[in-house]
């Protein structure tokens, strides 16, 4: 069974940076892309970076350049370092994974979400 264990997180200051990762579990074929979310309390769920099994990276306007996104092929893990934190970074961080079982197929999946509290 596949399953996204994210870890990390926690409370930081304001400028303070935080690191968390994302490691899919079980027996997959290969990791198509991984994308974190992030979901404010009262606001809908917004996409934060996103990264495609060849590398290529992507981020929402309000993150670029002081997130990073990155992955490890080996541990099926991908991380996302995040530096300069303002209090609107607060939210609860979701990893989404969309990977193949075998080849030509297609799932998607949700990791448990981790909180991320910044004080200003």
């Amino acid at each position: 069974q596949v399953q996204l264990v994210e870890s990390g997180g926690g409370l930081v200051q304001a400028g303070g940076s935080l690191r968390f990762s994302c490691a899919v579990s079980g027996s997959i074929f290969s990791i198509n892309t991984m994308i974190w979310y992030r979901q404010a309390l009262g606001k809908q769920r917004e996409v934060v970076a996103g990264i495609t099994g060849g590398g290529s990276a992507n981020y929402a306007g309000s993150v670029k350049g002081r997130f990073t996104i990155s992955k490890d092929n080996a541990k099926n893990t991908v991380y996302q370092q995040m530096n300069s934190l303002k209090p609107e970074d607060e939210a609860v961080y979701y990893c989404y994974a969309i990977v193949s079982l075998a080849a030509g197929t297609r799932e998607s999946y949700w990791g448990q979400g981790t909180q991320v509290a910044v004080s200003s």
